[in-house]
């Protein structure tokens, strides 16, 4: 097998938000790096200089195409003539909630394809322990090549955070853990070339659980602050004042804040991938499934607070126009998976509802019951909607415009904190009616009343 010093030439299987970056970092760092893809449009796309995550920008893809990246389909043997072939794909949960290593196992078919004695093969995608060391390397050992022994195989997950470019810096720290200590060291020197600092871990499994608690504690800690949410409505209390006070203590305490649900590639999907796996130990993690169930359940309560502020002006939720604004799963990107806007949409179009929504990244998106819908102009969706949800405050909508113009406003991200709104024109998640400012502002005035003298 090559040392570790050896390793000059790198395949990437995947170029999404984890691979692309990852193929990018490698050409800078002086590599021979060649990025592979399934989807046709998206290797043609790449290869002609369109990043298509917000990550990379088309300028530094077209820097690291000038380095020599190429981009190609999976049709070819780029991948024999790889030193090293990185496996970054997505690691999904089914409708029971269970594991789907699908495209997992797929990369590692097309791998073992043209596996040769002598390659280092590291899977990058969230999943849970034991997937490296039984399924994955199950299906590339199938052709009769051993891991540890005719070529090295290491799991190094990633810690992509989309829509923050400095999440893929050199000065993030990497994770490694390979199935022998010459497989971890030979990974670890490779990853060198684009992380000050490698870590060393004594298995893949060892990777693998870190990973998944990475996730799992933003998702339990969301999932805090969502129920404290619920509490504060029925309590009269704003649970964003709450956050925010909590929030200035320096020591013991992290913030967290509430909203309509998780998105992503990994938050909504990890909790279940490690119960799944704690199950076949006989280990039920109810603590685990509740939180991520319960940040499931955040879409619903958005519905019947759109029903509650329909209510409020005398109209029921059945035929009523809603506009969502934002259906991105975070703020600024263009990458809508699992968004929670997905079950608002259709739990609002189930409910008897005309659903409409705005997002100047998403130019169609698909709701979880799988009706899929144009974005509508900012003007277009004002002007018919009788109530507009805030889901996912991108910069780029015009929020001036929109309170001006909405008549009657769901804020489930606090967006409309600091701003000039009328009487019972927002409710708010976690708060209820009136903006903050309206609420700081006449708790000031109750007060000062209060100081007063009586008079007749």
């Amino acid at each position: 097998m090559a040392t570790e010093s050896e390793d000059r030439s790198v395949a990437i299987v995947g170029l999404g938000y984890v691979g692309l970056p990852l193929a990018v970092s490698f050409a800078e760092g002086g590599l021979d790096v060649t990025g592979i893809d399934a989807s046709a449009a998206r290797v043609e796309a790449i290869a002609s200089g369109h990043s298509p995550i917000d990550d990379v920008d088309d300028e530094r893809l077209g820097r690291s195409l000038r380095k020599g990246l190429r981009v190609v389909g999976t049709e070819g043997d780029e991948l024999g003539q790889a030193d090293a072939a990185f496996v970054c794909v997505p690691t999904p949960i089914d409708a029971a909630k269970d594991p789907d290593l699908g495209p997992v196992l797929a990369a590692a078919d097309l791998i073992r394809g043209s596996l040769r004695a002598g390659q280092l093969i590291v899977l990058q995608s969230t999943t849970y322990p034991g997937t490296t060391t039984g399924p994955f390397r199950q299906r590339l050992e199938r052709d009769g090549l051993v891991a540890g022994q005719d070529f090295d195989l290491a799991y190094a997950p990633e810690r992509v955070n989309p829509g923050d470019p400095q999440s893929a810096a050199k000065t993030v720290p990497r994770l490694v853990g390979g199935t022998t200590p010459a497989a971890t060291e030979r990974a670890a020197v490779l990853l060198e070339h684009i992380n000050d600092r490698v870590i060393r871990l004594s298995s893949p499994d060892a990777a693998e659980l870190a990973k998944l608690l990475e996730n799992v504690f933003r998702n339990v800690n969301i999932a805090l602050v969502n129920q404290l949410a619920l509490l504060c409505e029925r309590m009269g209390l704003d649970v964003w004042e709450v956050v925010d006070a909590a929030g200035t203590k320096p020591f013991g305490y992290m913030k967290f804040v509430p909203g309509p649900g998780v998105g992503g590639h990994c938050i909504p999907v990890d909790p279940y991938y490690l119960a799944w796996r704690a199950r076949s130990f006989d280990f039920v993690d109810r603590f685990v499934e509740t939180a991520g169930d319960i940040n499931l359940a955040m879409p619903r309560h958005v519905v019947d607070l759109v029903a509650e502020a329909l209510n409020d002006r005398g109209h029921p939720l059945r035929g009523s126009k809603v506009g969502v604004l934002g259906v991105a799963f975070k703020r600024n990107v263009r990458d809508p998976r699992n968004s929670p806007a997905a079950a608002i949409l259709a739990g609002l179009a189930e409910r008897g509802a005309t659903v409409a929504y705005h997002d100047p990244h998403v130019e169609s998106f698909t709701d979880s019951a799988g009706h899929r819908l144009a974005s509508a102009s900012l003007e277009t969706l004002l002007e018919a909607s009788g109530v507009v949800v805030i889901v996912t405050p991108h910069d780029a909508i015009d929020w001036d415009r929109v309170f001006a113009k909405a008549a009657l406003v769901v804020d489930t991200v606090d967006h409309s904190a600091g701003r000039k709104t009328g009487p019972r024109q927002v409710l708010r998640l976690g708060a209820g009616w009136g903006s903050r400012a309206a609420r700081i502002s006449a708790r000031t005035e109750e007060r000062r009343s209060a100081k007063r003298p009586w008079t007749a």
